[in-house]
């Protein structure tokens, strides 16, 4: 059991992004405190959790592309891990791909506030949304038992998503995307896919 918590906590792309979050909240606890930082925390988080699902559905499952470069990025981080979804270094989203994302977004901030401890509050937002992400997805994926019922759910709703449809059940850490856009279906409901192992086969 050891072993499951190790592989997590000690993967490269999540030590890089932990320690962003740890420099940039050390920054923020050293400006002057106003309620407007924590407001710009929680904000970070809620965009995280909508762009988990818009990102996921709308770039991660693209059709198939004919150009090779655009078929490479998408096949790492995501076709491939349909493919093989236990494999561990498919499970996270690399650093190459996470931090200039990321850094968008917080541009965006920086112009709308001109603040930048409202930005790093922000942006620590995200990256802590980020790492709850990676954790639920990874705890999907792996010989370990939420103990929630809301955790045990995500869990079976995002193996429903690679073992039975993978045009549903979009949210990893929340289903927020997935009641506004109405791909929260009752399995029951949904027909079994005979791509969602292997999204490369879609055109």
């Amino acid at each position: 059991m050891k072993t499951v918590y190790r592989n997590f906590f000690f993967f490269p792309d999540v030590l890089i992004m932990s320690g962003l979050l740890l420099a940039m909240v050390i920054y923020v606890l050293t400006t002057p405190l106003s309620w407007w930082l924590p407001v710009s925390f929680v904000l970070g988080l809620f965009v995280f959790a909508f762009s988990e699902y818009l990102t996921h559905r709308f770039l991660f499952h693209l059709k198939t592309p004919k150009n090779k470069f655009m078929l490479k990025f998408l096949k790492r981080l995501h076709y491939d891990h349909h493919a093989k979804p236990n494999e561990l270094h498919l499970l996270f989203l690399p650093v190459w791909y996470s931090i200039p994302n990321l850094g968008v977004l917080a541009v965006i901030a920086y112009f709308a506030t001109g603040s930048l401890p409202l930005t790093l509050a922000f942006a620590s937002g995200l990256v802590a949304m980020l790492l709850v992400y990676e954790w639920k997805h990874y705890v999907a994926h792996v010989q370990l038992k939420p103990r929630t019922r809301f955790g045990k759910w995500m869990k079976k709703t995002h193996l429903l998503h690679h073992f039975k449809n993978e045009n549903f059940w979009y949210g990893v850490s929340n289903p927020l995307g997935d009641l506004v856009f109405g791909t929260l279906k009752d399995e029951k409901d949904v027909p079994m896919s005979k791509t969602a192992k292997d999204l490369e086969a879609r055109r």
